[in-house]
């Protein structure tokens, strides 16, 4: 534990925020889990494209979570040791991919970013000047989550756009 890096944390404890972190841990694990799946069940139209997505998404979250853990370690925590903990911590909870239509997937990924993105923005609010190494990582992932976001509802908007073209000159 470093001390003077903590002494460094104003009006906040360390144990707040690895609490926090810890929640957050657990979300990236899962999201990188569920991303890793859908890309390997995902089926349907433009599923070549959802595959792409969601595994640069994956490596995105489990990125997320190696920096999560070392700011966790930082602030003399410990980081969740075992999955079965990831459940009891997560904000987001975990889906599994039951429809692996690429619609549905997509649509399930867009809601897990949205969630993410609610939660990121709650920890930059509660660490702003308070803590400004987790609030600049926090934005950094933050910042990827709303990126996520957009790339998977373009794709989705894209994949609905390409159906209703296909259906009028069907008819």
């Amino acid at each position: 534990m470093a001390k003077r890096g903590i002494s460094i944390l104003k009006g906040i404890e360390a144990q707040t925020v690895t609490t926090l972190l810890n929640k957050a841990y657990a979300d990236e694990w899962l999201a990188y889990y569920q991303y890793f799946i859908e890309s390997k069940v995902v089926k349907g139209i433009m599923k070549d494209a959802a595959i792409t997505e969601l595994t640069q998404h994956a490596a995105d979250e489990l990125r997320h979570a190696t920096l999560i853990s070392g700011r966790i370690i930082q602030l003399g925590g410990t980081p969740l040791l075992s999955p079965k903990d990831w459940f009891t911590h997560t904000n987001c909870g975990y889906e599994a991919p039951e429809d692996a239509d690429v619609l549905s997937i997509l649509k399930q990924s867009i809601k897990g970013e949205q969630c993410a993105i609610s939660i990121y923005n709650g920890i930059l609010d509660i660490t702003r000047e308070k803590d400004v190494i987790t609030y600049d990582m926090v934005s950094t992932i933050l910042a990827d989550e709303v990126e996520h976001e957009e790339d998977l509802q373009a794709l989705y908007d894209d994949i609905h756009e390409f159906i209703a073209e296909i259906k009028k000159n069907i008819q």
